[in-house]
């Protein structure tokens, strides 16, 4: 066998090993559609209730919008970020509990390939949550997104960030009370202070100035520039900072795999 041949036999296997991946963690969360998939619709019914139809009604406008077409695109940004990011990393911490990741590492599939299969399962359920979560919104706001691509742009890219960053949690995590302390403490704080129910503007210079560090801001002002035409932040600003982080974190979860740390023992 010549080296083409081995080389197309390998690009088989990892596509078939992409696939094999993408399908197990689809079928996973949809499995269990009732915990994965239902509690993030409610929530948002919950919140579009008590804050866009209740205390939204007490609030002329923000930014020139009602208030309730204001926070939707926060809203359904957080549900895509919150299950992109569990997706994957409760489902990458149980494959190394139950150890079947060590037989995909010492296999002929790639790192890439593991990174990408997992990677695409959390997108797969956050930009499924999210377009339940938008399909919602509509008994609320009659919104439409003004650019459709920047609004898909931004929804694919964020998925795919914090699919990464779930990985990663799931590589250090050692039990499961570890894989919970990064949503729960990080990223739902960050994501209440991303801009989802306010505009920044509205926040003393010093507080604008710290705002700018949370990154969660750009992706849901990038969002909400998709829906509204309208964002805290120049859209390529939102899209030069998601894109940096996908860069980061992609090295950061493919350099881990390949020295096996959290993996190997």
């Amino acid at each position: 066998m010549n080296k083409t041949e081995t080389q197309l036999d390998l690009l088989a296997i990892n596509r078939i090993a992409f696939k094999t991946i993408l399908r197990k963690e689809i079928r996973r969360f949809a499995r269990i559609w009732v915990q994965t998939i239902v509690p993030p619709s409610i929530n948002a019914i919950l919140y579009m209730l008590i804050f866009g139809s209740l205390i939204g009604a007490k609030i002329s406008d923000m930014g020139g919008f009602r208030y309730i077409d204001f926070i939707v695109p926060g809203i359904i940004m957080m549900a895509v970020i919150i299950n992109s990011y569990s997706n994957v990393v409760s489902s990458f911490f149980s494959s190394k509990m139950q150890n079947y990741i060590e037989e995909m590492l010492v296999s002929p599939v790639s790192n890439v390939t593991i990174v990408l299969g997992y990677m695409a399962g959390g997108m797969a359920r956050g930009l499924l949550v999210g377009a339940l979560v938008a399909a919602v919104s509509l008994f609320f706001s009659e919104l439409k997104p003004l650019y459709p691509l920047i609004t898909i742009a931004v929804a694919v890219l964020t998925s795919m960030m914090f699919s990464l960053g779930g990985l990663i949690n799931a590589v250090f995590a050692k039990s499961f009370d570890d894989i919970s302390i990064v949503p729960n403490f990080i990223l739902t704080p960050l994501t209440y202070l991303g801009g989802v129910f306010y505009s920044i503007s509205m926040l003393p210079p010093f507080w604008q100035s710290v705002s700018m560090f949370n990154p969660m801001l750009y992706m849901i002002n990038g969002f909400r520039y998709g829906i509204l035409g309208a964002s805290d932040i120049p859209i390529w600003t939102s899209f030069i900072v998601i894109i940096l982080f996908i860069i980061v974190l992609a090295t950061i979860a493919m350099t881990l795999l390949n020295k096996g740390v959290g993996i190997k023992h």
